[in-house]
Protein backbone atom coordinates (compact mmCIF):
# COMPACT_ATOMS: atom_id res chain seq x y z
CA UNK A 1 0.00 0.00 0.00
CA UNK A 2 2.98 2.33 0.54
CA UNK A 3 3.39 3.05 -3.15
CA UNK A 4 -0.36 3.57 -3.50
CA UNK A 5 -0.29 6.16 -0.71
CA UNK A 6 2.69 7.96 -2.19
CA UNK A 7 1.05 8.01 -5.61
CA UNK A 8 -2.20 9.31 -4.13
CA UNK A 9 -0.44 12.10 -2.26
CA UNK A 10 1.31 13.24 -5.43
CA UNK A 11 -2.03 14.81 -6.41
CA UNK A 12 -1.49 17.36 -3.63
CA UNK A 13 1.91 19.04 -4.10
CA UNK A 14 0.84 22.01 -1.93
CA UNK A 15 -0.59 19.87 0.87
CA UNK A 16 -0.39 21.34 4.37
CA UNK A 17 -3.09 19.38 6.22
CA UNK A 18 -5.04 16.15 5.86
CA UNK A 19 -8.51 15.74 7.39
CA UNK A 20 -9.38 12.18 8.42
CA UNK A 21 -13.17 12.01 8.61
CA UNK A 22 -15.65 9.64 10.21
CA UNK A 23 -19.45 10.11 10.17
CA UNK A 24 -21.00 9.31 13.55
CA UNK A 25 -24.41 7.78 14.23
CA UNK A 26 -26.14 11.08 13.44
CA UNK A 27 -24.13 11.53 10.25
CA UNK A 28 -22.13 14.35 11.86
CA UNK A 29 -18.55 14.40 10.57
CA UNK A 30 -15.92 13.92 13.27
CA UNK A 31 -12.24 13.09 13.01
CA UNK A 32 -8.70 14.44 13.18
CA UNK A 33 -6.56 16.90 11.22
CA UNK A 34 -2.89 16.03 10.70
CA UNK A 35 -0.05 17.99 9.14
CA UNK A 36 1.40 17.13 5.75
CA UNK A 37 4.44 15.61 7.49
CA UNK A 38 2.15 13.06 9.17
CA UNK A 39 -0.18 12.49 6.20
CA UNK A 40 1.64 9.54 4.63
CA UNK A 41 1.93 7.70 7.94
CA UNK A 42 -1.74 8.37 8.76
CA UNK A 43 -2.87 6.97 5.42
CA UNK A 44 -0.47 4.04 5.63
CA UNK A 45 -0.81 3.00 9.27
CA UNK A 46 -4.04 4.67 10.37
CA UNK A 47 -4.70 6.85 13.40
CA UNK A 48 -6.17 6.28 16.86
CA UNK A 49 -9.56 7.59 17.93
CA UNK A 50 -11.88 6.56 20.79
CA UNK A 51 -14.92 4.41 20.05
CA UNK A 52 -16.90 6.92 22.10
CA UNK A 53 -17.12 9.03 18.93
CA UNK A 54 -19.81 6.55 17.87
CA UNK A 55 -21.59 7.20 21.18
CA UNK A 56 -21.93 10.95 20.68
CA UNK A 57 -25.38 12.50 20.80
CA UNK A 58 -26.34 15.27 18.40
CA UNK A 59 -24.70 17.82 20.73
CA UNK A 60 -21.38 15.96 20.68
CA UNK A 61 -21.63 14.61 24.24
CA UNK A 62 -20.82 10.97 24.93
CA UNK A 63 -23.86 9.02 26.12
CA UNK A 64 -22.65 7.17 29.26
CA UNK A 65 -25.19 4.35 28.86
CA UNK A 66 -23.51 3.37 25.58
CA UNK A 67 -20.68 1.68 27.47
CA UNK A 68 -18.16 3.20 25.05
CA UNK A 69 -16.97 6.08 27.23
CA UNK A 70 -15.37 6.17 30.66
CA UNK A 71 -16.90 2.79 31.58
CA UNK A 72 -14.26 1.16 29.35
CA UNK A 73 -11.55 3.77 29.91
CA UNK A 74 -12.54 5.62 26.72
CA UNK A 75 -9.82 3.65 24.98
CA UNK A 76 -8.55 4.28 21.47
CA UNK A 77 -9.26 2.10 18.47
CA UNK A 78 -7.38 1.89 15.21
CA UNK A 79 -8.90 3.90 12.37
CA UNK A 80 -7.82 2.99 8.83
CA UNK A 81 -8.11 5.23 5.80
CA UNK A 82 -10.25 4.27 2.82
CA UNK A 83 -7.82 5.51 0.17
CA UNK A 84 -10.52 5.49 -2.51
CA UNK A 85 -12.18 8.40 -0.69
CA UNK A 86 -9.11 10.69 -0.71
CA UNK A 87 -10.22 14.03 -2.18
CA UNK A 88 -9.06 17.65 -2.19
CA UNK A 89 -10.81 20.07 0.15
CA UNK A 90 -12.02 22.56 -2.48
CA UNK A 91 -12.01 25.74 -0.39
CA UNK A 92 -8.33 25.47 0.62
CA UNK A 93 -6.65 26.10 -2.76
CA UNK A 94 -5.00 22.70 -2.77
CA UNK A 95 -3.55 23.02 0.73
CA UNK A 96 -5.81 20.42 2.35
CA UNK A 97 -7.17 16.98 1.50
CA UNK A 98 -9.70 14.72 3.19
CA UNK A 99 -10.15 10.98 3.51
CA UNK A 100 -12.77 8.81 5.20
CA UNK A 101 -11.68 6.35 7.88
CA UNK A 102 -13.14 3.24 9.49
CA UNK A 103 -12.64 1.91 13.02
CA UNK A 104 -11.19 -1.52 13.90
CA UNK A 105 -10.51 -3.26 17.22
CA UNK A 106 -7.16 -4.62 18.44
CA UNK A 107 -7.82 -7.91 16.63
CA UNK A 108 -8.43 -6.17 13.33
CA UNK A 109 -12.19 -6.72 13.41
CA UNK A 110 -14.29 -3.82 12.10
CA UNK A 111 -16.47 -1.81 14.48
CA UNK A 112 -19.69 -3.02 12.88
CA UNK A 113 -22.08 -0.49 14.43
CA UNK A 114 -20.28 2.12 12.30
CA UNK A 115 -22.76 3.54 9.73
CA UNK A 116 -20.53 3.07 6.65
CA UNK A 117 -19.75 -0.51 7.62
CA UNK A 118 -23.43 -1.26 8.23
CA UNK A 119 -24.23 -0.12 4.70
CA UNK A 120 -21.27 -2.05 3.27
CA UNK A 121 -22.57 -5.22 4.95
CA UNK A 122 -26.04 -4.75 3.43
CA UNK A 123 -24.51 -4.25 -0.03
CA UNK A 124 -22.44 -7.41 0.46
CA UNK A 125 -25.62 -9.39 1.19
CA UNK A 126 -27.29 -8.03 -1.93
CA UNK A 127 -24.30 -8.95 -4.10
CA UNK A 128 -24.27 -12.44 -2.57
CA UNK A 129 -27.82 -12.81 -3.88
CA UNK A 130 -26.71 -11.58 -7.36
CA UNK A 131 -28.55 -8.29 -6.83
CA UNK A 132 -26.74 -5.07 -7.73
CA UNK A 133 -28.33 -1.80 -6.61
CA UNK A 134 -27.99 1.51 -8.41
CA UNK A 135 -28.84 4.46 -6.18
CA UNK A 136 -29.00 8.25 -6.09
CA UNK A 137 -29.57 10.84 -3.37
CA UNK A 138 -31.54 14.10 -3.51
CA UNK A 139 -30.98 16.63 -0.71
CA UNK A 140 -33.24 19.52 0.26
CA UNK A 141 -32.01 22.32 2.52
CA UNK A 142 -32.59 25.91 3.55
CA UNK A 143 -30.36 28.95 3.37
CA UNK A 144 -31.01 31.09 6.43
CA UNK A 145 -29.47 34.25 7.83
CA UNK A 146 -26.27 33.73 9.80
CA UNK A 147 -27.68 35.72 12.71
CA UNK A 148 -30.70 34.27 14.50
CA UNK A 149 -33.85 36.34 14.94
CA UNK A 150 -34.49 38.12 18.25
CA UNK A 151 -36.56 35.15 19.45
CA UNK A 152 -33.64 32.78 18.87
CA UNK A 153 -35.25 31.19 15.82
CA UNK A 154 -33.76 31.04 12.31
CA UNK A 155 -34.42 34.00 10.02
CA UNK A 156 -35.00 33.92 6.28
CA UNK A 157 -32.03 35.03 4.16
CA UNK A 158 -31.83 38.30 2.30
CA UNK A 159 -32.09 37.98 -1.45
CA UNK A 160 -28.67 39.02 -2.82
CA UNK A 161 -30.29 40.80 -5.77
CA UNK A 162 -32.99 42.78 -3.94
CA UNK A 163 -31.50 43.03 -0.46
CA UNK A 164 -34.91 42.09 0.94
CA UNK A 165 -35.64 39.11 3.17
CA UNK A 166 -37.07 36.18 1.26
CA UNK A 167 -40.74 35.67 2.02
CA UNK A 168 -42.63 34.11 -0.85
CA UNK A 169 -42.87 30.54 -2.07
CA UNK A 170 -41.84 30.28 -5.71
CA UNK A 171 -41.33 26.58 -6.36
CA UNK A 172 -39.03 25.85 -9.34
CA UNK A 173 -38.43 29.59 -9.68
CA UNK A 174 -35.67 30.37 -12.16
CA UNK A 175 -35.46 33.88 -10.72
CA UNK A 176 -34.53 32.41 -7.34
CA UNK A 177 -31.81 30.33 -8.97
CA UNK A 178 -30.53 33.45 -10.73
CA UNK A 179 -30.68 35.58 -7.58
CA UNK A 180 -28.81 32.97 -5.55
CA UNK A 181 -26.62 32.11 -8.53
CA UNK A 182 -23.29 32.87 -6.82
CA UNK A 183 -24.10 30.32 -4.13
CA UNK A 184 -25.24 27.64 -6.61
CA UNK A 185 -22.19 28.26 -8.79
CA UNK A 186 -19.84 27.96 -5.84
CA UNK A 187 -21.43 24.67 -4.80
CA UNK A 188 -21.08 23.35 -8.36
CA UNK A 189 -17.46 24.54 -8.53
CA UNK A 190 -16.55 22.81 -5.27
CA UNK A 191 -18.36 19.65 -6.37
CA UNK A 192 -16.34 19.58 -9.59
CA UNK A 193 -13.06 19.90 -7.68
CA UNK A 194 -14.07 17.11 -5.31
CA UNK A 195 -15.57 14.86 -8.03
CA UNK A 196 -18.97 14.95 -6.37
CA UNK A 197 -21.44 14.23 -9.20
CA UNK A 198 -24.04 16.92 -8.48
CA UNK A 199 -26.52 17.58 -11.26
CA UNK A 200 -29.79 19.50 -11.07
CA UNK A 201 -30.50 22.35 -8.66
CA UNK A 202 -34.04 23.64 -8.09
CA UNK A 203 -35.73 26.23 -5.91
CA UNK A 204 -38.03 24.29 -3.60
CA UNK A 205 -41.44 24.87 -2.02
CA UNK A 206 -40.41 27.58 0.47
CA UNK A 207 -38.39 30.81 0.52
CA UNK A 208 -34.68 30.07 0.77
CA UNK A 209 -35.21 26.34 0.21
CA UNK A 210 -33.32 24.47 -2.51
CA UNK A 211 -32.71 20.93 -3.70
CA UNK A 212 -29.54 19.56 -5.27
CA UNK A 213 -29.52 16.13 -6.89
CA UNK A 214 -26.65 13.69 -7.17
CA UNK A 215 -26.11 11.42 -10.17
CA UNK A 216 -26.90 7.75 -9.69
CA UNK A 217 -24.11 5.34 -8.79
CA UNK A 218 -23.81 1.56 -8.83
CA UNK A 219 -21.89 1.77 -5.54
CA UNK A 220 -24.27 2.73 -2.69
CA UNK A 221 -21.37 3.45 -0.34
CA UNK A 222 -19.86 5.93 -2.80
CA UNK A 223 -23.29 7.50 -3.33
CA UNK A 224 -23.64 8.14 0.40
CA UNK A 225 -20.07 9.44 0.55
CA UNK A 226 -21.16 11.90 -2.15
CA UNK A 227 -24.09 12.99 0.01
CA UNK A 228 -21.80 13.50 3.01
CA UNK A 229 -19.38 15.56 0.91
CA UNK A 230 -22.22 17.56 -0.64
CA UNK A 231 -23.56 18.58 2.76
CA UNK A 232 -20.10 19.84 3.76
CA UNK A 233 -19.77 21.70 0.47
CA UNK A 234 -23.19 23.34 0.80
CA UNK A 235 -22.52 24.41 4.38
CA UNK A 236 -19.11 25.85 3.51
CA UNK A 237 -20.28 27.68 0.38
CA UNK A 238 -23.18 29.17 2.33
CA UNK A 239 -20.94 30.32 5.17
CA UNK A 240 -18.49 31.94 2.75
CA UNK A 241 -21.32 33.95 1.17
CA UNK A 242 -22.88 35.10 4.43
CA UNK A 243 -25.58 32.45 4.95
CA UNK A 244 -26.09 29.39 7.08
CA UNK A 245 -27.19 26.22 5.30
CA UNK A 246 -29.38 23.95 7.41
CA UNK A 247 -30.51 20.39 6.87
CA UNK A 248 -32.97 20.51 9.77
CA UNK A 249 -36.09 18.60 8.82
CA UNK A 250 -38.29 21.64 9.52
CA UNK A 251 -36.57 24.88 10.57
CA UNK A 252 -39.73 26.98 10.02
CA UNK A 253 -43.16 26.00 11.30
CA UNK A 254 -44.91 27.95 8.54
CA UNK A 255 -42.95 26.47 5.62
CA UNK A 256 -42.36 23.01 4.21
CA UNK A 257 -39.77 20.61 5.57
CA UNK A 258 -36.62 19.27 3.92
CA UNK A 259 -36.24 15.68 2.81
CA UNK A 260 -33.55 13.33 1.56
CA UNK A 261 -35.11 11.28 -1.22
CA UNK A 262 -33.39 8.02 -2.14
CA UNK A 263 -33.72 6.55 -5.65
CA UNK A 264 -33.02 2.83 -6.02
CA UNK A 265 -33.12 0.26 -8.79
CA UNK A 266 -31.70 -3.27 -8.79
CA UNK A 267 -29.82 -4.98 -11.61
CA UNK A 268 -28.91 -8.60 -12.26
CA UNK A 269 -25.36 -9.76 -13.07
CA UNK A 270 -25.81 -8.83 -16.72
CA UNK A 271 -26.80 -5.28 -15.82
CA UNK A 272 -30.51 -5.66 -16.58
CA UNK A 273 -32.83 -3.50 -14.48
CA UNK A 274 -35.02 -6.05 -12.69
CA UNK A 275 -37.62 -3.42 -11.83
CA UNK A 276 -38.10 -2.68 -15.53
CA UNK A 277 -38.13 -6.25 -16.83
CA UNK A 278 -40.09 -7.97 -14.06
CA UNK A 279 -43.15 -6.22 -12.64
CA UNK A 280 -43.39 -8.85 -9.88
CA UNK A 281 -39.86 -7.96 -8.75
CA UNK A 282 -40.76 -4.29 -8.45
CA UNK A 283 -43.89 -5.15 -6.45
CA UNK A 284 -41.92 -7.45 -4.13
CA UNK A 285 -39.37 -4.69 -3.47
CA UNK A 286 -42.15 -2.22 -2.71
CA UNK A 287 -43.79 -4.72 -0.35
CA UNK A 288 -40.54 -5.27 1.53
CA UNK A 289 -40.14 -1.52 1.99
CA UNK A 290 -43.74 -1.17 3.15
CA UNK A 291 -43.52 -3.77 5.87
CA UNK A 292 -40.18 -2.50 7.25
CA UNK A 293 -41.04 1.21 7.15
CA UNK A 294 -42.58 1.59 10.61
CA UNK A 295 -39.71 -0.19 12.36
CA UNK A 296 -37.17 1.89 10.40
CA UNK A 297 -38.85 5.19 11.24
CA UNK A 298 -36.17 6.19 13.75
CA UNK A 299 -33.51 5.90 11.04
CA UNK A 300 -35.50 7.99 8.57
CA UNK A 301 -36.57 10.54 11.23
CA UNK A 302 -33.90 10.43 13.96
CA UNK A 303 -34.44 13.74 15.79
CA UNK A 304 -37.15 15.59 17.68
CA UNK A 305 -37.47 18.12 14.88
CA UNK A 306 -37.78 15.32 12.30
CA UNK A 307 -41.41 14.81 13.31
CA UNK A 308 -42.34 18.45 12.66
CA UNK A 309 -41.99 17.60 8.97
CA UNK A 310 -44.90 15.15 8.96
CA UNK A 311 -48.04 17.13 8.15
CA UNK A 312 -50.88 16.67 5.70
CA UNK A 313 -50.64 18.27 2.28
CA UNK A 314 -46.90 18.89 2.64
CA UNK A 315 -45.61 16.28 0.14
CA UNK A 316 -44.40 14.20 3.08
CA UNK A 317 -45.69 10.61 3.42
CA UNK A 318 -47.86 9.76 6.41
CA UNK A 319 -48.39 6.11 5.44
CA UNK A 320 -46.36 3.33 3.78
CA UNK A 321 -48.15 4.02 0.50
CA UNK A 322 -46.86 3.63 -3.04
CA UNK A 323 -47.85 4.68 -6.51
CA UNK A 324 -46.79 5.61 -10.02
CA UNK A 325 -45.70 9.20 -10.69
CA UNK A 326 -47.29 10.33 -7.41
CA UNK A 327 -45.47 12.68 -5.02
CA UNK A 328 -47.95 12.19 -2.17
CA UNK A 329 -46.89 8.58 -1.50
CA UNK A 330 -43.92 7.20 0.44
CA UNK A 331 -42.67 4.99 -2.39
CA UNK A 332 -42.95 6.72 -5.74
CA UNK A 333 -42.27 5.05 -9.08
CA UNK A 334 -41.16 8.07 -11.17
CA UNK A 335 -42.29 8.53 -14.75
CA UNK A 336 -39.77 8.08 -17.55
CA UNK A 337 -38.02 5.51 -19.69
CA UNK A 338 -38.87 1.96 -18.66
CA UNK A 339 -35.16 1.12 -18.51
CA UNK A 340 -34.82 3.70 -15.71
CA UNK A 341 -37.63 2.24 -13.58
CA UNK A 342 -36.79 2.80 -9.93
CA UNK A 343 -38.27 3.40 -6.50
CA UNK A 344 -38.03 6.85 -4.95
CA UNK A 345 -38.17 6.53 -1.16
CA UNK A 346 -39.57 9.86 0.04
CA UNK A 347 -39.71 9.26 3.79
CA UNK A 348 -36.19 10.19 5.05
CA UNK A 349 -35.62 13.72 6.24
CA UNK A 350 -32.61 15.79 5.23
CA UNK A 351 -31.42 15.32 8.83
CA UNK A 352 -31.13 11.52 8.48
CA UNK A 353 -27.78 9.73 8.29
CA UNK A 354 -27.51 8.83 4.57
CA UNK A 355 -25.61 5.59 5.23
CA UNK A 356 -28.19 4.30 7.69
CA UNK A 357 -31.15 5.44 5.59
CA UNK A 358 -29.72 3.74 2.50
CA UNK A 359 -28.99 0.59 4.51
CA UNK A 360 -32.60 0.48 5.73
CA UNK A 361 -33.97 0.96 2.21
CA UNK A 362 -31.73 -1.69 0.65
CA UNK A 363 -32.48 -4.12 3.49
CA UNK A 364 -36.20 -3.64 2.96
CA UNK A 365 -35.82 -4.30 -0.76
CA UNK A 366 -33.72 -7.41 -0.14
CA UNK A 367 -36.29 -8.69 2.33
CA UNK A 368 -39.11 -8.20 -0.16
CA UNK A 369 -37.24 -9.85 -3.03
CA UNK A 370 -36.30 -12.87 -0.94
CA UNK A 371 -39.83 -13.37 0.40
CA UNK A 372 -41.55 -12.47 -2.91
CA UNK A 373 -44.27 -10.67 -0.98
CA UNK A 374 -47.01 -8.54 -2.54
CA UNK A 375 -47.77 -4.88 -1.78
CA UNK A 376 -51.20 -3.36 -1.46
CA UNK A 377 -52.74 -1.51 -4.40
CA UNK A 378 -50.89 1.54 -5.74
CA UNK A 379 -52.43 4.89 -4.86
CA UNK A 380 -53.88 6.96 -7.68
CA UNK A 381 -54.65 10.32 -6.12
CA UNK A 382 -53.81 12.13 -2.90
CA UNK A 383 -52.43 9.61 -0.40
CA UNK A 384 -53.09 12.04 2.47
CA UNK A 385 -56.81 11.67 1.79
CA UNK A 386 -56.92 8.07 0.57
CA UNK A 387 -54.67 6.37 3.16
CA UNK A 388 -54.80 6.15 6.92
CA UNK A 389 -51.84 7.95 8.54
CA UNK A 390 -50.21 4.93 10.17
CA UNK A 391 -46.58 6.10 10.37
CA UNK A 392 -45.87 7.32 13.87
CA UNK A 393 -45.61 11.10 14.27
CA UNK A 394 -44.01 10.63 17.69
CA UNK A 395 -40.26 10.43 18.35
CA UNK A 396 -40.60 8.32 21.51
CA UNK A 397 -42.87 5.81 19.78
CA UNK A 398 -40.33 5.54 16.95
CA UNK A 399 -37.57 4.84 19.49
CA UNK A 400 -39.73 2.15 21.10
CA UNK A 401 -40.57 0.50 17.77
CA UNK A 402 -36.91 0.53 16.76
CA UNK A 403 -35.76 -0.84 20.11
CA UNK A 404 -38.24 -3.73 20.01
CA UNK A 405 -37.83 -4.57 16.32
CA UNK A 406 -36.71 -8.06 15.38
CA UNK A 407 -36.31 -6.77 11.82
CA UNK A 408 -33.77 -4.13 12.89
CA UNK A 409 -31.86 -6.71 14.94
CA UNK A 410 -31.76 -9.05 11.94
CA UNK A 411 -30.61 -6.51 9.36
CA UNK A 412 -28.51 -4.10 11.44
CA UNK A 413 -27.33 -6.33 14.27
CA UNK A 414 -28.21 -6.21 17.95
CA UNK A 415 -25.07 -4.23 18.81
CA UNK A 416 -26.00 -1.42 16.45
CA UNK A 417 -29.64 -1.55 17.56
CA UNK A 418 -28.69 -1.17 21.22
CA UNK A 419 -26.19 1.63 20.58
CA UNK A 420 -28.42 3.72 18.32
CA UNK A 421 -31.38 3.23 20.65
CA UNK A 422 -29.49 4.33 23.77
CA UNK A 423 -28.25 7.47 22.00
CA UNK A 424 -31.75 8.39 20.89
CA UNK A 425 -33.26 7.69 24.31
CA UNK A 426 -30.66 9.97 25.90
CA UNK A 427 -31.42 12.72 23.38
CA UNK A 428 -35.15 12.32 23.97
CA UNK A 429 -34.72 12.55 27.73
CA UNK A 430 -32.66 15.72 27.39
CA UNK A 431 -35.25 17.20 25.04
CA UNK A 432 -38.10 16.22 27.37
CA UNK A 433 -36.55 18.13 30.27
CA UNK A 434 -36.48 21.45 28.40
CA UNK A 435 -39.22 24.04 28.94
CA UNK A 436 -40.19 25.57 25.60
CA UNK A 437 -41.20 29.21 24.97
CA UNK A 438 -44.63 27.99 23.83
CA UNK A 439 -45.27 26.33 27.22
CA UNK A 440 -44.38 29.58 28.95
CA UNK A 441 -46.57 31.58 26.57
CA UNK A 442 -49.54 29.29 27.15
CA UNK A 443 -49.29 28.73 30.88
CA UNK A 444 -47.21 31.37 32.68
CA UNK A 445 -50.14 33.69 33.43
CA UNK A 446 -53.13 31.53 32.62
CA UNK A 447 -53.14 28.42 34.81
Amino acid sequence: MGRDVQTALQQFPELKTLDLLMPDMNGIVRGKRVSSDAAEKALEEGILLPASLYACDVCGDTVPESGLGVATGDRDWECRADLATLRPVPWTNGESAQCLIEMFDSNGAPFLPGPRLRLAEVVRRLHAADLYPTVAVELEFYLVAQRLADDGMPALPRNPSTGQAEGSTQVYSMDDLDDFGPFIERVQHYCAIQSVPASAAVAEYAPGQFEINLHHRDDPLAACDDALYLKRIIKTAARELGYTATFMARPFAEFSGSGMHLHVSVQDKAGNNLFASEAATLRAAVAGLQRSMEESMLIFAPHANSYRRFREHAYVPLSPSWGYNNRTVALRIPAGDAKATRIEHRLPGADANPYLAMAAVLSGILDGLQDRCEPDAPIDGNADELCEATLTPNWLYAIRDFDESAWIAQHFGKEFQALFSVIKRAEHEQFRREVSPLEVKWCLRTV
